[in-house]
């Protein structure tokens, strides 16, 4: 499958079914899931870990990490789900700006990364980071 077949609502629905989560102590894990699709047209998921401490991470840093370990590095499009526990509501959730710098630094072409925001709703990394150039010597 080539990533231009895959439609958000697919890629919306395989980051649901890696949503599982769990609770240790006060803290939950796995609560928010992420799949992206590489250039090549591979995906990679991965679940938030949230800690007491701060050492946690996101989502999109897990499977970003799965990628890269698989030697890619081009994300061609991203997506993560939460679902909320009180009605089980599931929602898409944009990058934080940690995960949006981070995808941009991973590839430089990442900053063309389709991000998928809703059932028919997308931006390109370059939209949803802003000033991302590196900027210009001023003499």
């Amino acid at each position: 499958m080539t990533t231009t077949t895959v439609t958000n609502d697919e890629l919306i629905a395989a980051a649901e079914a890696v949503l599982h989560p769990h609770r240790a102590g006060d803290r939950l894990f796995g609560n928010v899931a992420t799949v992206l699709v590489t250039e090549a047209g591979n995906r990679y998921s991965g679940v938030c870990i949230d800690t007491p401490c701060g050492l946690g991470f996101c989502a999109e840093h897990a499977a970003i990490a799965a990628m890269v370990t698989a030697r890619e590095y081009r994300i061609a499009k991203i997506v993560a789900v939460w679902r909320r526990e009180e009605d089980g509501a599931l929602h898409v959730l944009p990058p934080c700006g940690r995960c949006r710098e981070f995808i941009r630094q991973v590839d430089q072409a990442n900053i063309d990364t389709e991000v998928v925001l809703g059932r028919d709703r997308s931006a390109t990394l370059a939209e949803l980071l802003p000033a991302h150039e590196w900027p210009r010597p001023l003499d």
